[in-house]
């Protein structure tokens, strides 16, 4: 299969390209790396990435920016920022890839564990965390084509506990190749409207 697979050099990214990679031809992307770049906050330079690959059959996005701090001091911008690049950027990889992937072909997006299994400075995530799974749900019984749409909902990885895992007091990191097969599952598999729970 030809597959995008959107912040291939993140910690995620990373596993997910150790498991295709070996069994797809994959176009890595990324804001400022790979073989292309994409802002997923502008719908014109998503609407660019597929004009520049051309036909696929499944899109990976392991990309989204969310806001850190305690809830008392949050704003509503900083919200925003969870649900304007993690949320919307991912559903606009959806909706801006519809006529581009293949019949059958397949959607993977990423949320993470914080909406079902909180930290403290954690709800900007938590509540795109939810949304995604929201959206998922909702837009697989819609989609055209045969087309499949799911979410990975990954715990804290091994490989970043030595950046976040004091953020994550008592969480158990997942093993990467874990979650690899969790995007393999979405990817190769047969369902949809599916979260992926790994942690």
């Amino acid at each position: 299969m030809k597959i995008i697979v959107v912040g291939a050099e993140g910690d995620i990214g990373k596993t997910i390209c150790a498991e295709l990679g070996p069994r797809h031809d994959l176009i890595r992307v990324g804001r400022t790396s790979g073989d292309l770049q994409v802002d997923i906050t502008d719908r014109a330079s998503i609407r660019a990435m597929y004009a520049a690959t051309g036909p696929v059959d499944a899109v990976v996005s392991a990309t989204g920016k969310v806001h850190f701090g305690p809830l008392v001091e949050f704003t509503e911008e900083q919200f925003l920022l969870g649900l304007h690049n993690k949320v919307m950027g991912q559903i606009n990889l959806v909706l801006e890839g519809l006529p581009h992937v293949s019949d059958g072909g397949s959607f993977t997006l990423t949320s993470g564990v914080l909406d079902r299994d909180p930290i403290r400075m954690g709800t900007g995530a938590a509540t795109a965390n939810g949304a995604l799974g929201g959206f998922v749900t909702g837009a697989a019984i819609e989609m055209p084509r045969g087309l499949r749409v799911n979410v990975v909902s990954p715990g804290l990885l091994q490989a970043s506990v030595p950046r976040y895992g004091s953020w994550f007091p008592g969480h158990d990191p997942v093993a990467s190749d874990r979650v690899g097969r969790a995007y393999a599952k979405s990817v190769e598999g047969a369902i949809t409207g599916q979260v992926i729970i790994i942690g």
